[in-house]
Order: structure tokens, then C-alpha cells, then sequence
């Protein structure tokens, strides 16, 4: 493209279009994939699964094989919550998971943990983390979140999240507050299905929104949305994930209240 299709930036439409989008790959090297999506298509970030990852070693020397290809510094994510939810063991600490961060109750303790976790993830490359669910444990028939919660009160959830958030920006890295507007009262897992919370917003905003709304004020860096229908903002029946009236709407802005 010539310069006239640039920004103030140096980037051109397709880089820019490039940057919105972050992908996963196969193997514990860049593969001739991943390679294109960056150096043609300006991708903005990648996420690690298990598939990609041995050591802490190896996870450096990808993470700066993928770097070296990018002409804007890439995204580098990870899943790595603590407890359960781990995408990397070998080489780093594999702090406690929610449920046992809520049961010590201590939101320094929280924060340190995030922090140190942080710290540890930011020296192999990594530089946003999947962390902290803030999603309120009220449905025990919830077949994936569970012990990924900080608890049943939201209060407590807001308090020990947000010193989540903060200690992973202490240790060098991107906090990703989730799973927006809320996945506790479901009895479904997302990732097989179209799970519904069909409360009112009145109870939405007193429960749900509480530590999403803690976060926010906090500053978190992201929020991921919950592949979640929520009727009494889309009536549509439209997940979150794809709702413009739930991601800029009524529940963002009760969010930011």
C-alpha cells in the first residue's frame, strides 16, 4: 500500500486489521503459520496452550523467535490462573487456584501471588495473562468455573480480584479480567454450549457486575466476554460475546457506573 493508506502510526489498513486479531498455533516452535500471520499480516498477539510449551527455556527462545518476526511487539498470552487452570508447570511457580486464595480470605496475599506469577511469566516473554475469573461462585451445578472463583459473595470476589489485577501489573504483565458480565450462574459450560443467565439487571448489577465493576475502577488491562446469553440486556438471545449492547451497552456502562 502506499504511504497515503498509512497512519500516523507507519501502519498500513491491513497491519491495522492484523493487530485486532490474536491466534494460537501448533508446536513448540514458530511453524511456517504463525510465521506468516506475523511478518504478512501484522498479527497483533499469540495465545500458548499446553501443545506449545515444555519449560520455561523453551518458552523464552519461542517467545523470542516470535518476537524477532513482528514489526509491533506482540501480545504473548497465557492461561495460567493458579490451581487448575495452568498452561505452563515445568520451570515456574504454580501458585494456588482462586478457590484457595478465597479460602485464605487475604487480598495482600492475593496481590503477591499474582505479582510474583507476574514477574515470573514477563521474564520468559509472556506479557498478558487470562487472570484473574471474577465470576461469583453462586451455582453449584456450574461445570466449569467452580474453584476458579474467589467465592459466592461478591464483595469478596471484587476485593480479591482487584489485588489480582494489581499484582500482575506489578509483576510486568497485562491482567485479563473475566468472563464478562458474568459465567458463575450457569449450569453449562460455554465451550459446549450456549449457557443462559436469565436474571433481571437489578440483580445482575447487585451480584454479577460487582467485581467487574471493582476491576474496571482498578484500571484492569482487558476483559474477556462470556460466550453467555444474558436476556435482560439482549433480548436477541445474542451471546456476549457478540453483543454490541452488552460490550459497549447497558452492561458495559453498569459496569462502569
Amino acid at each position: 500500500m502506499s504511504n497515503l493508506n498509512r497512519g500516523p502510526d507507519g501502519l498500513d489498513l491491513k497491519s491495522k486489521v492484523g493487530q485486532l486479531f490474536m491466534c494460537g498455533f501448533d508446536g513448540h516452535e514458530p511453524a511456517d503459520g504463525i510465521r506468516r500471520l506475523i511478518e504478512d499480516y501484522g498479527l497483533g498477539g499469540v495465545i500458548y496452550f499446553r501443545r506449545n510449551l515444555k519449560d520455561a527455556v523453551q518458552v523464552a527462545s519461542l517467545t523470542k523467535a516470535l518476537q524477532e518476526r513482528a514489526a509491533v511487539p506482540l501480545l504473548v498470552s497465557i492461561d495460567q490462573e493458579g490451581g487448575m487452570v495452568v498452561r505452563l508447570e515445568e520451570g515456574v511457580t504454580v501458585m494456588p487456584g482462586a478457590m484457595a486464595i478465597g479460602a485464605a480470605g487475604d487480598a495482600e496475599l492475593a496481590r503477591e501471588a499474582a505479582m510474583r506469577s507476574g514477574a515470573e511469566l514477563r521474564a520468559l516473554g509472556v506479557n498478558m495473562n487470562f487472570a484473574p475469573c471474577l465470576d461469583v461462585n453462586n451455582n453449584p451445578r456450574n461445570p466449569v468455573i467452580g474453584v476458579r472463583s474467589y467465592g459466592e459473595n461478591p464483595q469478596k470476589v471484587a476485593k480479591l480480584g482487584t489485588a489480582v489485577v494489581l499484582g500482575y501489573r506489578e509483576g510486568g504483565i497485562a491482567a485479563v479480567a473475566k468472563h464478562f458480565p458474568g459465567h458463575g450462574d450457569t449450569a453449562a459450560d460455554s465451550h459446549h454450549a450456549l449457557p443462559v443467565v436469565p436474571h433481571g439487571r437489578d440483580r445482575l448489577d447487585a451480584v454479577e457486575l460487582v467485581p467487574f465493576r471493582a476491576a474496571i475502577a482498578a484500571g484492569v488491562d482487558a476483559i474477556m466476554t462470556a460466550h453467555v446469553v444474558f436476556p435482560a440486556y439482549e433480548p436477541d438471545g445474542v451471546p456476549a460475546t457478540l453483543s454490541k449492547r452488552i460490550l459497549t451497552g447497558g452492561a458495559a456502562r453498569a459496569a462502569r457506573l
